[in-house]
């Protein structure tokens, strides 16, 4: 069962959206209360309601993002770079993950190489809500649609090995991301934390980045045209450490319900970590 927590000060103007699934169907909708309204299309694109009502806990909550493109920041807190023994660039460190590396709240991460050392990195997910080119820093977040928490899920190994971030970060379930996004909402200055197996690995605040949600919103959009739907990674905290079979990680931002998942070697299923999104999910809208 979700909560959110009623003392929140925005509690009356924050929404919130997600992707949805019963049975071989799935759905956008928006969360009020217990009750799901569904959508009649992905909300980035519009939020028109079908008049369809359904209880969230007869749902099962799936990918609420399917972006065109999936963007991650590195080396965006002081303390994760010293951590690493990295310095700073003096611009955003930025990247592409796969899109087909996300993965639904309660979904189960699996390690494509249990041999090699897999880290959790959790990080605020920004979601694009209008088309956005060469925007100014001060427009930036006009383009924003809302927020969600993620996990950046790192082959520490092979990053280390082949010096470079697309492969290590993009297996299948390697990006987290739920359990849904948020509209009006400040992040300017909200707590994150993620506990692996109960105990606290890695807590920050978002005013400690480097780089603000708007000062990445802005540099991505000079080299990329970024489209309503696209998701991008803050980067994240110190504390970062690997992951095995067996564990459970959660990752929470502020008051907002809890990212929960599981961790297994992909190995042990057959396989090297199926994308657990079914064909007839969320797929990329402009």
């Amino acid at each position: 069962m979700f909560r959110f927590a009623q003392h929140d000060r925005v509690r009356s103007l924050m929404r919130t959206f997600g992707g949805f699934r019963s049975g071989d169907k799935f759905f956008y909708g928006e969360v009020v209360g217990e009750e799901v309204h569904l959508l009649k299309n992905p909300y980035w694109t519009e939020i028109e309601r079908t008049g369809d009502v359904r209880k969230l806990a007869d749902l099962r909550v799936d990918l609420p993002v399917a972006p065109s493109k999936l963007i991650a920041v590195g080396l965006n807190y002081s303390d994760h770079i010293a951590e690493m023994k990295r310095t700073e660039v003096g611009a955003p460190l930025i990247w592409f993950k796969a899109p087909n590396s996300l993965l639904p709240h309660d979904g189960t991460i699996q390690i494509a190489f249990p041999e090699h050392r897999t880290d959790f990195e959790v990080e605020l997910a920004v979601v694009i809500g209008a088309r956005a080119k060469n925007v100014s820093v001060n427009d930036a977040l006009d383009h924003v649609f809302g927020y969600s928490v993620g996990l950046d899920i790192t082959d520490r190994d092979l990053q280390n090995q082949e010096k470079q971030f697309g492969r290590c970060k993009s297996f299948d379930t390697y990006t987290p991301v739920g359990p849904f996004v948020y509209a009006n909402v400040d992040v300017s200055d909200v707590p994150i934390e993620l506990r692996q197996n109960g105990e606290v690995r890695q807590r920050t605040r978002t005013n400690l980045m480097i780089y603000s949600v708007a000062h990445l919103v802005s540099f991505a959009s000079e080299s990329l045209t970024l489209l309503p739907g696209d998701v991008i990674l803050t980067g994240t905290p110190s504390g970062v450490g690997p992951i095995h079979a067996g564990d459970q990680l959660e990752a929470m931002m502020g008051n907002w319900p809890t990212l929960r998942n599981r961790v297994a070697n992909a190995r042990d299923n057959g396989s090297r970590g199926p994308s657990q999104v079914n064909a007839s999910g969320p797929q990329p809208h402009e």
